[in-house]
C-alpha cells in the first residue's frame, strides 16, 4: 500500500468509511437545522425539539464513537451558526447522548428491539440531556440544578417517547435498514 492511500484511510479512520462519514453529517445538519432552525419550544433552558433524534441514530446505527462525534460537531457548529456561547459542558452532554446509546445499543443489547431502542435513547437522555446538560445550563443561567433536572426530566420523558418511536418505526422499516447496513459494510447496490 503506498503512502497516499494509507493517509487516505486514516483520514476517515474514526468513521470506518467514507459512507459512515457521509451519512454522519447529514445526521449532523438535521440534528442543528431540527434543534436550532425549528425547535418546537425554546425558552432559555428548556428546548422541545428533536435535534438529539440524529445524534441517537448516530449511536444506535453506526456505534458510539460515530454517535459522539455527531453529537458534538452538531453542538458546536449549531451554536457558531446561530449565535450562541459555546457550553462546553452541554458540549460533552451532546457527546455523551450519541456515545452512550451507541454504548446501549451495541453492548448491552445487541438485538434490535423497542427495548433496546428505548434503553439506548433514555440511557442517553437521563445521563447526557438530565444530568450533564442541566448541570452546564443550571451554571450558565444561575439557576437551581434539582430544580432544572426536575423540569428538564419531564421534558426529556416526554421527548424519549417520541424519539424511540420515531427511531424504532425507522429501523423496523426494511429499506431503511438494509441502506443502513448497506453503508456500515461498505457494499455496493447492484441492481
Amino acid at each position: 500500500m503506498n503512502q497516499k492511500s494509507e493517509k487516505r484511510k486514516n483520514s476517515v479512520a474514526i468513521f470506518g468509511s467514507i459512507r459512515i462519514m457521509a451519512c454522519a453529517s447529514i445526521f449532523i445538519a438535521l440534528s442543528i437545522v431540527f434543534g436550532k432552525y425549528v425547535p418546537l419550544l425554546n425558552i432559555d433552558v428548556l428546548r422541545f425539539s428533536l435535534e438529539n433524534l440524529p445524534i441517537l441514530m448516530a449511536g444506535i446505527v453506526f456505534g458510539p464513537i460515530v454517535g459522539g462525534v455527531v453529537g458534538g460537531v452538531a453542538d458546536l457548529i449549531g451554536c457558531v451558526l446561530v449565535g450562541y456561547t459555546i457550553n462546553p459542558v452541554v458540549t460533552i452532554g451532546s457527546i455523551t447522548i450519541g456515545a452512550l446509546a451507541g454504548v446501549c445499543s451495541h453492548f448491552l443489547i445487541k438485538r434490535f428491539s423497542l427495548l433496546q431502542v428505548a434503553l439506548s435513547v433514555g440511557v442517553a437522555h437521563l445521563i447526557g440531556s438530565v444530568v450533564i446538560k442541566s448541570i452546564g445550563l443550571a451554571a450558565f443561567y444561575s439557576w437551581p440544578l434539582y430544580q432544572l433536572m426536575l423540569i428538564r426530566l419531564a421534558n426529556y420523558a416526554i421527548l424519549a417517547a417520541c424519539e424511540t418511536t420515531i427511531i424504532y418505526i425507522l429501523l423496523k422499516n426494511k429499506s431503511i435498514s438494509s441502506q443502513f447496513d448497506r453503508i456500515k459494510s461498505g457494499k455496493e447496490r447492484r441492481d
